[in-house]
């Protein structure tokens, strides 16, 4: 079982930035696909970037494509998400997620479905 960490969420303004951070252990040494997501009251929870742990292109989710970027540092089994221009409507609690053995794909990361290890969250709240 892998456990994943987040952090670095919290409240900022419109136009401001953060950067969140996911720590994995347990089995990190097997992690395949790592993914953030992301799910505001009332809504379906988003995926909105995947990246092969090994390495390669990361994949995004249209609605932040320009503002996230989405990194991760195998050395220290962290992801990251820093993400950019935030707005009031990326209000919401961000989560990571991370496979074990499966590749992102070019849509694969984006199920919530495809994921069994999560973590607790970090809430994130822009303020207009």
């Amino acid at each position: 079982q892998v456990q994943l960490v987040e952090s670095g969420g919290g409240s900022v303004q419109a136009g401001e930035s953060l950067r969140l951070s996911c720590a994995a252990s347990g089995y990190s040494s097997t992690l395949s696909c790592m993914a953030w997501f992301r799910q505001a009251p009332g809504k379906q929870r988003e995926g909105l970037a995947g990246i092969e742990y090994s390495g390669g292109t990361p994949a995004y989710a249209d609605s932040i494509k320009g503002r996230f970027t989405i990194s991760r540092d195998s050395g220290s089994n962290t992801v990251y998400l820093q993400m950019t221009s935030l707005k009031p409507d990326d209000t919401a609690m961000y989560y990571c997620a991370a496979d074990t053995w499966r590749r992102c794909g070019s849509r694969w990361w984006s199920n919530q479905d495809n994921f069994v290890n999560w973590g607790q969250g970090t809430q994130v709240t822009v303020s207009s």
